[in-house]
């Protein structure tokens, strides 16, 4: 029995982006064990947790070992694959069936504690590709699973710098053709586009999948965005989609979090629809990116705080823009709209989402985006309003019903007056 630290914390490492692995917590470490059985890996103590192939948990550390296996596919989509475990199994058998050649070496448990420091077990030329920064898949069997486009595009994301092999983009293309992704689970989609929105370039993510005809099949609504002309007054980078995908590069500078970066997607999904006769003018595009937004969500099962955020980012993104201009009343309006008052750290997210994609413009990354502050600062004035103390006055008048809502309102609208009044 044999054990092998492999896959991305060796990649890590190898990288400087950790120097003692033990120590960074941050960072999982998976393990392959060659020449055991299951059974054996009981007796010595580790849980196994693996529903479709053999995955222990050490009784110490709870890091997974699996056992060395093989797979075949058996049937389209995800979950369409049979894993082999056995003590045949060889080290190099199972670096084979992995995605990308970075992610394909290993290193004997013993010098597991500084693998950049040990001998590199690499029979596929991870180290080459990472001094050259190259994305290239391991063998042929990549194209047994779709899901390694997405994983492939992911890591574009996380390695900007990184190309992609054109053998590997001339693969990816033809499964793309043969239909492959047409098969790819809901919640495999989800997990892979979510943590692709999360890395360090979210817009390489989107560039591969464009590449390889992949974000056609599964985000069309992303997709047709480009080639589609903005006003260049308000865009200097007239493209929608190089928009877009601006707009997300902000969110990753501005260190937002999954819902926010959710809602820079989707903000602008309805301009791809805008009739071609009254380009580049987008007329009621929130309404239409709201409509696409929750097709999309539908379709892929995206999570409620996730969906609701875009929605709102979706709807208001232009009247928040043009919040400097709007008096008190139409703040207060707006902020309810907003669902701000109920929802006040939401609202703050939203605002986040809104400078991103006012940021997220040719010559504008730098530009201040003085409605975040102002909006901002609005909602804590008119929450300072006691609204508990305005209802009781009013019923005590024998005001009641709507009427009570507002009198609440009208007081918040005085109150943000003032206040509009005195810093202003």
């Amino acid at each position: 029995m044999k054990t092998y630290l492999v896959g991305g914390a060796v990649r890590d490492a190898l990288m400087a982006q950790s120097t003692s692995l033990p120590d960074a917590s941050h960072i999982d470490r998976d393990w392959v064990v060659v020449d055991a059985t299951p059974e054996t890996m009981v007796e010595q103590g580790f849980l196994p947790v693996g529903r479709d192939f053999p995955v222990f948990l050490h009784p110490q550390t709870r890091e997974e070992y699996a056992l060395a296996r093989t797979e075949r596919k058996t049937a389209p989509g995800y979950h369409g694959f049979a894993f082999h475990a056995a003590p045949g199994i060889t080290l190099e058998d199972d670096l084979a069936r992995r995605d990308l050649t970075i992610n394909a070496m290993a290193v004997a448990e013993v010098d597991a504690n500084r693998p950049e420091l040990a001998t590199i077990i690499d029979p596929f030329g991870g180290q080459r590709d990472l001094r050259d920064g190259v994305l290239r898949h391991v063998t042929a069997a990549f194209a047994e699973d779709p899901v390694r486009i997405l994983r492939l595009a992911r890591f574009a994301a996380r390695f900007p710098d990184f190309s992609v092999a054109p053998e590997t983009v001339t693969l990816m293309r033809q499964m793309v053709d043969h239909g492959e992704v047409d098969h790819l689970v809901a919640e495999r989609v989800w997990q892979e586009l979510s943590r692709g929105l999360m890395e360090q370039r979210p817009s390489r993510m989107f560039d591969v999948l464009r590449t390889c005809g992949a974000l056609q099949r599964l985000l069309p609504e992303v997709e047709r965005l480009w080639g589609v002309p903005q006003r260049a007054d308000y865009h200097p980078e007239i493209d929608t989609g190089v928009h877009l995908m601006m707009v997300l590069d902000m969110s990753a500078h501005l260190n937002a979090n999954l819902p926010t970066r959710f809602a820079c997607l989707c903000h602008d999904l309805g301009k791809g629809t805008t009739p071609a006769n009254v380009l580049p003018r987008h007329i009621g595009h929130e309404e239409r990116s709201a409509h696409l937004l929750k097709g999309l969500s539908e379709r892929l099962r995206v999570p409620v705080e996730c969906r609701e955020l875009a929605d709102v980012v979706a709807r208001e993104h232009g009247n928040i823009h043009r919040s400097l201009d709007l008096n008190a009343a139409a703040v207060v309006r707006l902020l309810e709209r907003c669902d701000a008052f109920r929802k006040p750290a939401r609202f703050t997210e939203v605002l986040l989402a809104c400078e991103c994609d006012a940021r997220g413009r040719l010559g504008l990354h730098d530009t201040p985006y003085p409605q975040r502050e102002r909006l901002q600062k609005a909602l804590d004035v008119a929450c300072a309003v006691n609204t508990a103390s305005v209802a009781a006055e009013a019923m005590a008048a024998g005001v009641n019903g709507a009427d009570v809502g507002k009198r609440i309102q009208q007081a918040r609208v005085e109150a943000l007056a003032a206040s509009l009044a005195e810093t202003e």
